[in-house]
């Protein structure tokens, strides 16, 4: 059954993205540039072996990647079968963007809450 598996990464909004991540740093030791973010590692709990990462990153005010949504963040979601995942929350009438994306670090999908916030899910590549 898809589902997912973790959080890959927290997103929010700025007006001054360099000056937030200025702040992040000096305040509460997070590192991370605008256009890369920064990155925490972790081992999931099933399977110990498997290092996961979450990206923290900071957009500008007016950026167009969290969609329609009037929410100054967006949560990307790991999931373990994009496409399964998709068509089950489809089936179950949920407002799933028809866009998908294949890149480099694996599978993406969009979708949107009741309250109109834009999630983001990501099958990652295998590793290997």
């Amino acid at each position: 059954m898809a589902r997912i598996v973790g959080i890959g990464g927290v997103f929010f909004k700025s007006e001054n993205p360099a000056a937030l991540y200025s702040w992040y740093e000096q305040h509460l030791g997070i590192r991370g540039k605008p256009g890369e973010g920064g990155l925490f590692s972790w081992r999931r709990s099933d399977d110990p072996s498997k290092e996961e990462q979450t990206v923290w990153s900071i957009f500008p005010a007016n950026t167009a990647y969290f969609g329609q949504s009037k929410s100054g963040c967006m949560l990307n979601y790991i999931v373990d079968d994009l496409d399964g995942l998709l068509q089950q929350l489809r089936a179950e009438g949920v407002a799933v963007d028809e866009r998908t994306e294949e890149c480099s670090f694996g599978k993406f999908g969009w979708i949107t809450d009741p309250d109109g916030n834009r999630l983001e899910l990501w099958e990652p590549k295998p590793e290997g």
